[in-house]
């Protein structure tokens, strides 16, 4: 499976064209009525003051829409309009800086560190590409959730660059993977040097101007317009407060962009269509790196290249102070789902899974375990989709027992494949159910027929 999922990368990389993809339908008014929803259901579990998303179909902005208060003091309403830091999600676009400077001669990815910044340790053995696939062992200066003392103060790239980035080696060049916003820091020190210019407006020349991402900011000058979001955060399960900020410089490289979710959907549908880079320069991000063993990373150049349960997904996550950013997009289906929150303590990752479970078609197997899952809170079955054995263990009474047990918890928001093995002949699937009040489990059994010989749901108990 990980085979075809980096052929597909590659064929994304150098295809020219998407004839043949597959196109998402337009969202109709039960799918946005029902991303709402869910949406409004996890501000309410989460606690986070706000979330704003943006949906591509079929390579357009199909939605976009933002909940809850941007800022609390005063009452400040999220609308589409409001910019929110998108943290390492900023990685994606200091990769496309180094892309870009190498089709234009001015480096190569193979280019030593020490072609440009001499004095950072084992400068000549660490690789540009090693900086972007987080393959090169400069310590990371941030891994902790919080900002400790030394970050609420400003730092200059130099300095930043002198305390992090001459500490030894974590590990040989290409041996490991291991996340370093300090490898960032290094790629975007070089950017300046090869170019001559400062990263973001290098970038606002070459990327977000032909795009027309014309709102893109530093996240240090944020909060620019009053209605951009405010950073909060929580200690346990406490209310929301006001989270401290970064001092200035520290995120440069490694998470300092600031935008809209819509501005950032522009990007995704660029990376879909291959409208902005050279297909050399797409085939080098998309292709995911190996380590010297031989393993693969399933990370290009600033963007994680996932297996989506036999779909390619790529893009990246981002979390700063107070806010928290994800981004993915399903090439072949030309759909990507942006969201952004302003609380550090919820998952942006899970709010785009659930409203990717209404934007990105289904597999087969999740369409049709949905299909019983919702048949069963209804208290009916389709008895032709079960065998002899299922159909004899799911009696009448058993399906008033589905209706009166799993009827009064609502739909399921997110519906994800646990695992998936073989077991007595047959396809075993564990799915993962999440409703507004409760965590269930199924376990499906089924052959390859189609028949299935259970679908068995648990609660589960936390």
């Amino acid at each position: 499976m990980l085979e075809k999922i980096r052929l597909a990368a590659a064929a994304l990389a150098l295809s020219a064209t998407v004839a043949g993809a597959a196109l998402a339908a337009p969202l109709t008014p039960a799918d946005t009525a029902r991303i709402d929803a869910s949406v409004r259901d996890w501000l309410k579990r989460t606690g986070a003051p706000s979330a704003s998303i943006a949906v591509v179909r079929d390579g357009k902005v199909a939605y976009a829409r933002a909940y809850g208060l941007a800022r609390t003091a005063p009452a400040t309403p999220a609308t589409p309009a409001s910019r929110y830091a998108i943290a390492s999600v900023s990685k994606e676009f200091t990769a496309v800086a180094i892309l870009i400077l190498q089709a234009q001669g001015k480096l190569s990815l193979d280019d030593k560190v020490s072609r440009f910044l001499p004095d950072l340790a084992s400068a000549d053995r660490v690789t540009l590409r090693q900086l972007l696939s987080h393959t090169a062992g400069y310590r990371d200066f941030w891994p902790q959730d919080f900002v400790p003392p030394e970050m609420t103060r400003p730092v200059t790239v130099q300095a930043l660059l002198d305390e992090w980035a001459k500490k030894p080696l974590d590990f040989e060049p290409g041996a490991d993977w291991q996340y370093s916003n300090t490898g960032y820091a290094v790629a975007g020190a070089i950017v300046e040097k090869a170019s001559g210019q400062p990263l973001l407006a290098f970038l606002q020349a070459h990327v977000f101007q032909p795009l027309h991402m014309e709102g893109v900011i530093d996240h240090d000058a944020l909060p620019e317009r009053p209605s951009d979001a405010l950073p909060y955060t929580r200690y346990g399960l406490g209310p929301v407060r006001p989270a401290a900020k970064e001092g200035r410089g520290w995120l440069f490289a490694a998470g300092e962009l600031a935008m809209t979710p819509t501005e950032l959907a522009k990007w995704d549908i660029s990376l879909m269509d291959r409208s902005l880079l050279t297909p050399a320069s797409y085939e080098a991000m998309l292709t995911p790196v190996k380590l010297t063993s031989g393993r693969d990373t399933h990370y290009g150049l600033g963007l994680d290249i996932e297996d989506d349960h036999g779909r390619l997904r790529i893009g990246h996550g981002g979390e700063a102070s107070g806010m928290v950013t994800d981004n993915r997009m399903w090439p072949a289906q030309r759909t990507a789902v942006v969201v952004t929150t302003n609380s550090d303590a919820a998952s942006a990752e899970s709010l785009n899974a659930r409203v990717a479970a209404v934007a990105v078609a289904p597999t087969a197997a999740e369409a049709r375990a949905r299909r019983v899952f919702d048949d069963l809170r209804q208290g009916r079955i389709e008895r032709d989709l079960f065998t002899a054995n299922g159909n004899s263990y799911l009696t009448a009474q058993a399906l008033a027992d589905h209706k009166a047990g799993l009827g009064r918890l609502g739909p399921a928001w997110l519906f994800q494949l646990a695992s998936e093995s073989q077991r007595g002949g047959m396809t075993t699937r564990v799915w993962t159910i999440t409703t507004s009040t409760r965590t269930l489990r199924a376990v499906e059994r089924g052959f390859d027929n189609g028949k299935l010989e259970q679908f068995l749901i648990l609660d589960v108990v936390n």
